[in-house]
């Protein structure tokens, strides 16, 4: 290990003993050897969901076009601070040319004529009939439509999975939600989704027909009352009826008959949504197109930060589980020492082009170590430390294991933390930022409240008993 620099091994970060690895638990797919990227990137569709919805506020239902313009070309100076990182940090990165297409084509968005139209909903609800049906309206719109069918809501995995779908709707101008009837708690969740988006929005109670006119009232008054008043109703392919005719001879005759779509109320609402707000629709859409794109930039220099810091927190998780195994201390005296390693602060606060003072770092360290006091983690971390190296006598009555191996894996948890910290940092338009302590600490106690599992930990104490007693049997987790 390199150790030419200032790294204060007391300052053990225990205050992020259980964060960040428990809150991303459900989202890692395989753990492995703790890689830091297992940890940090999670599904793509995911985080840009996320972060879009972090950003909702930018997207405001009564925003002048004025107002999305001035932030549209703010988001389009940001990417483009983000995509210039990105050259400067991995000049060679593939993604580069793909991000720097993007944004071109995104200044050609506002002249844009065509109106995109998403139609969405789960499995036959009538999706492909209502675009053909729309298709076919005349008069709909003075400007040319374009109709996108999504996959089925509710119905696959992957590259068609909801979260997909949803990101991909945000490139729409207007969604058409369709459903058959009451909407479903699942249903309900999307559209709920969509709403926090700003995402334009026509649910669609369509195949109305196929229930009697007390039910069909009951149904639309449902999904008015759930939606805020936003709906539709249609039958755009009814089912056949019959058609009796008594002739003159007595004679009955019978035939099933195809009824004409009833569309009149969609077409007149989406009618006069395109006739009022087309511009302002091509102006929200190019907006959050801005945002997914500068939130895909974001997440490309996120990995690749990520990547430089993964050795930076191997090295001080070791030389911390080092320190603590030949010395040991209760973990309440090194709590009250410090609670992270400072010069591991400075490193990766200078990877994430932070500017933070070894003072700073220091100020951290305390700030998050009385935190965690209060919080309690203290005695919950040696606690399951010394729960699982009681399966194996020989690791367990070495002297200093349990707090060897606390060390390393509170050290790692601190620098997997910072990490979380500095990614969800905006970048800088001139220099960097500086940290902020209040939002370290909210941060921390809002995750941590969300998840306290510990099943990671146990891969971890292998890991950490091989590196302090590398002769001695592996530790057999039961």
């Amino acid at each position: 290990m390199n150790l030419n620099k200032p790294i204060l091994l007391g300052g053990l970060g225990l205050s992020f003993i259980l964060w960040m690895l428990n809150s991303w638990y459900d989202s890692i797919v395989q753990v492995g050897e703790f890689s830091l990227l297992s940890a940090v990137v999670v599904g793509g569709g995911l985080w840009l969901l996320n972060q879009n919805q972090a950003q909702a506020d930018e997207l405001l239902d009564d925003i002048s076009v004025e107002n999305a313009l001035a932030k549209l070309n703010e988001g389009i100076a940001k990417t483009e601070v983000i995509i210039h990182q990105i050259i400067q940090e991995a000049v060679n990165h593939p993604q580069i040319k793909t991000l720097q297409d993007q944004l071109s084509q995104l200044h050609l968005e506002l002249d844009r004529q065509e109106i995109q139209i998403a139609v969405t909903g789960s499995k036959s609800v009538g999706k492909s009939t209502v675009i053909q049906t729309l298709k076919n309206v005349e008069g709909l719109s003075k400007h040319s439509l374009h109709f996108v069918e999504t996959s089925p809501l509710f119905a696959e995995i992957g590259e068609n999975s909801d979260l997909v779908i949803l990101s991909k709707l945000q490139t729409s101008d207007v969604v058409l939600f369709l459903t058959n009837g009451d909407l479903t708690n699942s249903e309900f969740q999307v559209w709920q989704k969509l709403k926090a988006l700003k995402q334009p929005t026509l649910l669609v109670f369509n195949k109305q027909d196929q229930y009697i006119a007390e039910d069909r009232n009951i149904i639309l008054q449902s999904l008015q009352q759930k939606t805020g008043g936003n709906v539709v109703a249609t039958a755009v392919s009814p089912l056949p009826v019959k058609v009796k005719k008594h002739e003159t001879d007595g004679t009955i005759q019978e035939w099933m008959e195809q009824p004409a779509p009833n569309i009149q109320e969609l077409t007149q609402n989406l009618g006069q949504i395109l006739s009022a707000q087309a511009q302002y629709l091509v102006c929200k859409t190019t907006l959050r197109k801005v945002l997914l794109l500068k939130a895909e930039a974001k997440n490309c220099l996120n990995q690749i930060r990520g990547d430089r810091s993964s050795p930076i927190i191997e090295q001080n998780q070791w030389i911390a589980a080092a320190a603590a195994f030949a010395n040991p201390l209760p973990a309440l005296d090194i709590l009250a020492t410090a609670a992270i390693n400072a010069q591991m602060v400075v490193d990766l606060g200078n990877i994430y082009q932070q500017k933070i003072s070894l003072e700073q770092a220091q100020q951290v360290a305390a700030t998050m170590g009385s935190l965690m006091l209060k919080l309690g983690l203290v005695e919950l971390s040696t606690k399951a430390v010394t729960g699982i190296l009681k399966t194996n006598a020989i690791t367990f009555v070495a002297g200093g294991v349990v707090e060897g191996v606390s060390a390393a894996y509170l050290t790692r948890i601190a620098g997997l933390s910072l990490v979380a910290y500095f990614e969800q940092q905006e970048i800088a338009l001139e220099t960097g930022n500086g940290l902020n302590l209040e939002k370290l600490r909210q941060v921390l106690q809002t995750v941590f409240q969300q998840n306290q599992r510990m099943a990671i930990l146990e891969t971890f104490v292998k890991q950490g008993v091989k590196r302090l007693l590398p002769d001695t049997k592996p530790v057999e987790v039961v």
